[in-house]
């Protein structure tokens, strides 16, 4: 009897002593709330925004290695805006964008890095206009994971980058007479991010 009970106790003991396994969590962006934002020089005076209005994807995170940590984004290319029809027109056509031929924008992360509580480095390989090059985004929460008035858990993150155009195969210019051009070579991107729990 006593033996069975150390047994037991030894058990229990082993088990207790066990390292915890921590799950990662897989979020789904939610492209209601999430808004990719450009802005580029215009006539080398101004600048011009724009945004798309589709994207999706997948987010998932390790509480246990947050470097281990990845984002799968899509953009729709032809949801293309910038308050201008003619302007959008010009953007998705061959000069530009081509979204005929390359209808997506995508981004796969490749390495996460800390930068500081709640802000991470976020490596990735960007392809736009069929071409695909790394570029980092600077990506900081904006808030701690909350319930939704419909049970889900909710959380949020912004980020920047810039790329240049060019990388990416698209050249389309127009000098001026008086000098300078009428599209800046860089691109600004800025992105407001809320994604769903699965």
């Amino acid at each position: 009897m006593k033996r069975a009970i150390s047994k037991l106790l030894l058990a229990i003991a082993l088990t207790a002593a066990a390292p915890i396994v921590v799950h990662a969590d897989t979020w789904q962006i939610d492209p209601n709330h999430t808004n990719v934002e450009f802005t580029v020089r215009h006539l080398m005076i101004s600048n011009v925004k724009g945004q798309f209005e589709k994207t999706t994807g997948t987010i998932t995170t390790d509480p246990a290695n947050p470097a281990a940590s990845s984002i799968d984004a899509t953009i729709d290319a032809s949801s293309v805006n910038t308050r201008v029809a003619m302007r959008d027109d010009d953007l998705k056509s061959p000069d530009f964008l081509d979204v005929a031929k390359y209808p997506t924008i995508t981004f796969k992360s490749t390495k996460v890095e800390a930068d500081g509580p709640g802000k991470w480095n976020v490596t990735g390989d960007l392809t736009l206009h069929g071409v695909t090059k790394p570029v980092v985004l600077a990506v900081e929460a904006t808030g701690t994971p909350i319930k939704d008035p419909m049970g889900s858990t909710r959380a949020g993150a912004s980020a920047t980058t810039k790329i240049n155009r060019k990388d990416f195969g698209l050249t389309w210019n127009k000098t001026l007479e008086a000098g300078g051009v009428v599209v800046g070579d860089e691109v600004a991107i800025s992105i407001d991010l809320e994604a769903i729990k699965k």
